[in-house]
């Protein structure tokens, strides 16, 4: 196979989306998982150290019903969830909840400011990156990824297995036993 380095070839490269699962891709997978999974955390603990302002300041404001029994809804999503994603854990399930929780911080921020982007990119930014989860899962270089082929090993294709090491670690498991002796087995 040629590369062509052209400068419309080079255009096409620059523009075409991955299509087919790649180390590069899955580091910058696991790393935006990571980062988003980490800084949302604090949304979490700051509500709990707050609740009935919360509830007052947000959900009231809202007019939703019960607003102390869904600010520790949100706050609980948001201390739970935030790390699940983090490491890959029911991330699919935690990104959705956590997206849920994004789209009402963004419906109240358009409420209070229109849409003003400086109100919104936060949670905006947040709630794109949550549905991503949600849509994609965490990635191969993940606890959910390692659950699936554990519980199916037909869960993941050569080349998946192949990027996330786990064909190497099987056959480094395998290689002592193919060098003993057959005496010894």
């Amino acid at each position: 196979m040629t590369v062509s380095t052209s400068p419309r070839a080079l255009l096409v490269r620059m523009f075409q989306p991955s299509n087919a699962p790649s180390t590069s891709m899955q580091i910058a997978w696991a790393v935006l998982r990571v980062v988003a999974g980490v800084v949302m955390v604090h949304n979490g603990a700051n509500k709990l150290a707050d609740i009935e302002g919360f509830a007052e300041a947000y959900v009231a404001f809202l007019g939703l019903p019960f607003p102390i029994f869904l600010s520790y809804i949100a706050a609980y999503t948001e201390l739970l969830g935030a790390p699940l994603v983090a490491f890959g854990i029911l991330t699919r399930p935690a990104a959705l909840g956590l997206f849920g929780t994004m789209c009402v911080a963004m419906y109240h921020h358009v409420l209070v400011a229109g849409f003003s982007l400086p109100y919104l990119e936060l949670s905006a930014l947040y709630g794109a990156v949550f549905l991503f989860f949600a849509l994609n899962g965490a990635g191969l270089y993940s606890f959910d990824a390692t659950i699936a082929n554990a519980l199916d090993k037909n869960a993941l294709s050569n080349r998946e297995k192949s990027i996330m090491g786990l064909e190497r670690a099987y056959e480094s498991a395998e290689a002592p036993a193919a060098k003993e002796p057959a005496a010894q087995r």
